[in-house]
């Protein structure tokens, strides 16, 4: 059909189109302009340190107002030059990069296939603790959610029904999925079902004493093949499974707040910690749609050991007298959304 067609374009039985002066879909001038400076307020909004998309919107108004084959010009030497700079050689760094972290040397290279987890159960209801159980039930793992008493079971629960009803007001989410995301979620105040989970993330608050007890009850309680994770961000994995004998199955899932939006999620693994574990991990946290990187057990695991340096100079600059907003400011237009 294509080759009929052409030859009837040649032979004039069809009308010979030239697409790239088709015009009809473009608005008037001004209309256009306008648009476009829209579209700029909002690129530099969402971005402000990225040149390339204002560069796009620079060849689509060279397009407009110069005609069609000078936007294309336009567009061949903005390409060439974006190629050779330091922001596309970051890019290319960072699409890299995330791939790579899906290769753990002594772990995937093994040939383990990943376990399947059925349930989970998830310590504390608090901020991260509902936010990790939004995580989850949005990819339709079924949650158990325990808390120390009735009323912050159900404090832990209405944020994971905020959670939801958020994305149901942004629209990415039907009243339908809600209801059906919300009925995977299990409240206890005990152990008792713990026997029936594959995998435990305890987020609690950042307490020795408490993570060492609760990880000798998970042991009593829970399954042997239950993987026993830990969301804290800076205590020694080591020492919160010391009074355990399943050092092996010990493993850090350190997520980032709020833990239903941020895509990082840190595996942390100790010189104890199985590969399967690892590896079963690291399929979770694919399924529940993170970039899961994994990192050795030591001050700070990854993210953090890279902040440390960044809030210390920081502070360096206010011990010498800095204005503190003038810092922040500095921070924020650098790239970092927290200041």
């Amino acid at each position: 059909t294509a080759r009929r067609w052409a030859l009837d374009i040649c032979e004039l039985r069809k009308p010979w189109i030239k697409s790239l002066y088709k015009t009809d879909k473009l608005e008037p001038l001004g209309e256009a302009r306008e648009i476009l400076k829209f579209a700029r307020a909002q690129a530099r909004k969402q971005a402000a340190n990225l040149e390339h998309p204002l560069v796009c919107i620079d060849v689509i108004e060279e397009g407009i107002i110069s005609g069609p084959r000078a936007g294309l010009w336009k567009e061949a030497n903005a390409f060439q030059s974006l190629l050779f700079s330091d922001t596309c050689k970051s890019l290319l760094h960072v699409f890299f990069s995330q791939r790579a972290t899906s290769k753990v040397p002594g772990a995937t290279d093994l040939g383990l296939m990943p376990r399947k987890i059925t349930k989970v159960a998830i310590l504390g209801g608090g901020l991260m603790g509902s936010g990790i159980a939004t995580a989850m039930i949005l990819s339709n793992y079924p949650v158990l959610l325990k808390e120390v008493n009735e009323k912050f079971l159900n404090a832990g629960i209405d944020r994971i029904k905020a959670n939801l009803q958020s994305r149901v007001r942004k629209g990415k989410m039907t009243e339908e999925r809600y209801e059906k995301a919300l009925s995977l979620v299990t409240g206890a105040l005990g152990y008792e079902k713990f026997k029936e989970v594959d995998l435990v993330i305890e987020a609690v608050i950042e307490n020795v004493k408490l993570k060492q007890q609760i990880f000798a009850d998970l042991e009593k309680y829970c399954p042997s093949h239950c993987i026993l994770a830990t969301n804290t961000s800076t205590i020694d994995l080591n020492l919160i499974g010391e009074k355990t004998k399943s050092q092996d199955r010990i493993v850090g899932a350190h997520f980032f707040s709020p833990a239903h939006v941020m895509p990082l999620l840190e595996i942390v693994r100790t010189q104890h910690t199985s590969a399967q574990v690892v590896v079963d991990l690291l399929d979770v946290g694919k399924r529940i749609k993170k970039t899961p990187i994994v990192v050795g057990n030591c001050t700070g695991f990854a993210v953090n050991r890279m902040f440390f340096p960044y809030t210390q100079s920081a502070l360096l600059f206010v011990d010498y007298g800095m204005d503190v907003y003038k810092i922040d400011r500095a921070c924020t237009k650098f790239g970092m959304p927290m200041g």
